[in-house]
């Protein structure tokens, strides 16, 4: 199969010609129709996340069907379609695993990174970690759900019933949450690399009732700010932008360092909290929401061959939306 490989991160993927994979017990076979580019896969590319000494082919937003199954899978068949996220694999037998965190087990392994993913023509996935897709979006707009509105959904989770609610980076996660908060009725008030006037009218498209630079005073005192982008310095942004007794989420796997901030800035009981992979419940819960609430994703589309293309215009900032790879 093609596919594209990370032999040393910090270097650009190479093309690469795999032999197929075979599925083990409990594994599916998927020939992926869409796989979508997340900031992972940049962090992993640019080194930032922990080398693991060997070539991973990435990628975690994955839209497919299935071809093939490994012994005792019996919730799939032949041509279903389905996606695959970034938690591929548990023990489910720690002390996190048992009380419903198994996006904190430390045994965990990550689809695309300690496990081939989905820049490439077949992959395969535990079926335990496999979900089926809401029929109304197709494979393209399916693959940003998988990550960016997986995330995203578990971020705006941690934000309570906070009705003026600040984003601080307006990419992939952001665009789709956004619109799933505004449908709750929530106010977005939209925060961009400063300048980027493009993207403040992207997020005013979508809803937000105001967008502006991340280097902007808020209009509004916020009730819980997310935090998107990876910039440690839009902490004590946010936190001098919340209510008391608000929250900022970081939502990010990572995140530049964060400054000094003065304890006023978390007084009154504000808090920072960090949002940490995602659990299976996560992804059933959202999909299922995903299934009835009208979320315009938009997409740019590139062939598999121009992985190392998508992942420099994210890494510069020029996306607007989700990118998405087209492996056939």
């Amino acid at each position: 199969m093609l596919a594209m490989q990370l032999l040393r991160p910090g270097q650009p993927l190479q093309q690469a010609r795999l032999p197929a994979p075979i599925p083990a017990a409990g594994q599916v076979l998927i020939e992926v129709a869409r796989c979508g580019v997340c900031r992972t896969d940049l962090h992993i590319v640019d080194g930032e996340l922990p080398a693991l000494g060997r070539p991973v082919v990435p990628g975690h937003e994955i839209v497919g069907r299935v071809v093939a199954l490994g012994s005792g899978v019996r919730q799939f068949a032949a041509r279903d379609r389905v996606g695959v996220p970034w938690l591929g694999w548990t023990c489910g037998k720690c002390d996190a695993c048992l009380a419903g965190r198994e996006n904190l087990c430390p045994n965990a392994r990550f689809t695309g990174y300690h496990m081939d993913g989905g820049y490439a023509q077949l992959v395969v996935a535990d079926a335990r970690y496999v979900f089926a897709l809401p029929q109304r979006y197709s494979d393209e707009e399916a693959a940003p759900l998988l990550c960016a509105g997986l995330i995203g959904f578990r971020a705006l989770g941690f934000a309570g019933r906070a009705q003026r609610l600040g984003i601080y980076g307006f990419g992939a996660a952001a665009h789709i949450i956004a619109q799933l908060a505004r449908h709750q009725g929530r106010e977005i008030y939209a925060f961009t690399r400063p300048g980027d006037a493009e993207a403040q009218r992207f997020a005013l498209q979508l809803g937000a009732v105001w967008a502006g630079g991340s280097d902007e005073p808020a209009p509004q005192t916020l009730d819980a700010a997310l935090i998107f982008a990876p910039v440690g310095a839009l902490v004590p942004t946010a936190l001098q932008a919340v209510a008391p007794a608000g929250s900022v989420v970081c939502a990010g796997i990572h995140m530049s360092d964060i400054p000094a901030f003065p304890y006023s800035l978390l007084w009154q009981e504000r808090k920072i909290v960090s949002v940490a992979n995602l659990t299976r419940k996560d992804g059933e819960e959202f999909l299922s929401v995903a299934e009835y609430t009208p979320i315009e994703i938009q997409t740019q589309s590139w062939p598999l061959t121009s992985a190392n293309e998508a992942l420099a215009q994210m890494r510069e900032g020029r996306l607007q939306g989700a990118a998405v790879l087209r492996p056939a």
